[in-house]
């Protein structure tokens, strides 16, 4: 079995990481768009003729969540429509297919978190000259290069001292979410296949890649998956401890909903933030946002500009979910969210053996997009984090019909015949069979599970055993076999 990763999917995360652009004629391309462009029709239809296993209504809804983009931008922006809705779907679609099509093992799936982690490292000493200087190393490399462009150098001002770091992006905020990604993957994923050390030496890589970002919204992802990983541990032993920490997470939200006057929705935003400032505007944001649907509920804006109040000069709105249906209308909105929502409840469903590597593996992969769920509703996601973050969703689907490999959890050798105690006497977690037995009719107790034909030759005894005893494991061996 091949224990690397498709050349394919090695291809696009090196697209996701070097933001290199070019013009197609009047079409604005880059590395990323221009491989998807000839995956993502072969891989669709692969992925539904059933190729790539059974077709979920994840699929279904990305799918549908495009149609109605593309009614949308026609009904809104009609000149550019077809440009904007290729590049999206390409991205979005593409990025997500080519993940449900080549990650489909435990190997492929470990063989992608240490791709991701180092990513993660190699980009490290960039985003520490980028924290003292202010430039973005990589797209200013490629800027210099006749016939090539880059994302934007982005102008903030400083946090802590420091430059923001946007390293292989369009923003800071995307490449602290690109770190945070990895957190869950590596230190729980990789529980059964790396030491605690590298575990842990990779954790602090990633929180470290994640701070230099210094971006709110990638710390509370963070700090999510922290929590998450925190409560596992400390409730290891509790079978009902997720159903427990919704309870209380329902609880919070009704004692918040009655004692607050916003709505926990804006409190969360509130202290999702640097700073006081930030959660207001944040706050004023998402309530024009809502009126913009309001009054926008079918076809959304499109790409045209909000209303807003006058001293709201800028046009962004950090809040990726509101951002779907202010732009595409509320049924856009649902259809990204219900696949969204399908792939988390489908994979978490599953039943799996507990401590196994691909029972980690999944609870990783949860942990990853509950916390990226709420770290949605604080920033917004375009161009080459846009498609990572729906690869790494589409990633994880082959988990909703995997079954885990109890024999992980069993010891590492199972001996053909009786566990010999000091005594030389044959150990059995059941009753053990008579020494002296001469009868081939089998013991009653093992009667439904051994019921030869014919009286067998009698096997030799194990080594210690007491001669003419047969040699009983846990279940009685067939002497024919």
């Amino acid at each position: 079995m091949k224990t690397g990763l498709h050349p394919l999917v090695w291809l696009y995360l090196i697209a996701v990481v070097i933001p290199v652009g070019f013009d197609l004629g009047s079409v604005a391309m880059t590395g990323l768009r221009l491989l998807l462009l000839f995956t993502i029709v072969p891989m669709s239809i692969s992925l539904f003729s059933g190729k790539y296993g059974k077709v979920y209504p994840v699929d279904y809804l990305f799918f549908l969540h495009i149609v109605w983009m593309s009614f949308a931008l026609i009904a809104n922006n009609p000149a550019g429509a077809l440009q904007n809705v290729g590049s999206t779907a390409i991205e979005f679609l593409g990025g997500y297919v080519l993940a449900r099509g080549l990650i489909r093992t435990p190997e492929a799936f470990a063989a992608l978190i240490r791709a991701i982690l180092l990513l993660v490292v190699l980009s490290l000493p960039l985003a520490v000259v980028e924290a003292r200087t202010g430039t973005a190393v990589l797209p200013a490399l490629i800027e210099k290069v006749p016939g090539l462009t880059s994302v934007v150098q982005v102008t903030i001002e400083k946090r802590l001292g420091l430059h923001r770091v946007q390293g292989y992006f369009s923003h800071p905020i995307h490449y602290g979410l690109f770190c945070s990604v990895a957190m869950s993957l590596i230190f729980v994923g990789m529980r059964n296949i790396m030491s605690l050390g590298k575990r842990v030496a990779g954790g602090m890589v990633i929180t470290l890649g994640v701070f230099l970002s210094l971006s709110s919204g990638a710390l509370l992802a963070l700090l999510l998956q922290f929590a998450l990983i925190t409560w596992n541990y400390m409730l290891r032993n509790v079978k009902r401890r997720w159903l427990l920490l919704l309870g209380l997470f329902v609880l919070a939200y009704v004692v918040v909903d009655l004692l607050s006057n916003r709505t926990p929705i804006r409190v969360l935003m509130s202290y999702a933030t640097f700073s006081a400032h930030t959660a207001y505007y944040r706050s004023i944001i998402f309530e024009w946002g809502l009126i913009n649907v309001m009054n926008n509920p079918l076809l959304g804006l499109g790409f045209r500009d909000w209303i807003r109040p006058s001293f709201m000069h800028s046009g962004t709105v950090d809040n990726f979910w509101l951002v779907m249906a202010m732009r595409y209308g509320i049924p856009g909105f649902l259809l990204i969210a219900a696949g969204y929502a399908d792939a988390i409840w489908r994979v978490g469903r599953q039943k799996m053996t507990l401590g196994t590597t691909l029972s980690d593996m999944r609870l990783a992969w949860m942990f990853t997009f509950v916390g990226l769920s709420f770290t949605l509703v604080t920033v917004h996601i375009w161009t080459s984090v846009y498609s990572f973050v729906f690869f790494m969703l589409g990633s994880g689907l082959w988990f909703a019909s995997a079954i885990s490999d109890d024999s992980e959890k069993a010891p590492a050798a199972t001996p053909s015949g009786p566990v010999l105690s000091r005594q030389s006497g044959p150990e059995h977690s059941r009753a053990a069979p008579q020494p002296n037995r001469r009868s081939a009719t089998p013991d009653r107790a093992f009667a439904r599970t051994h019921s030869p034909a014919g009286p067998p030759d009698r096997p030799e005894s194990a080594p210690g055993q007491a001669p003419g005893a047969l040699p009983f494991t846990r279940f009685p061996k067939d002497p024919e076999t």
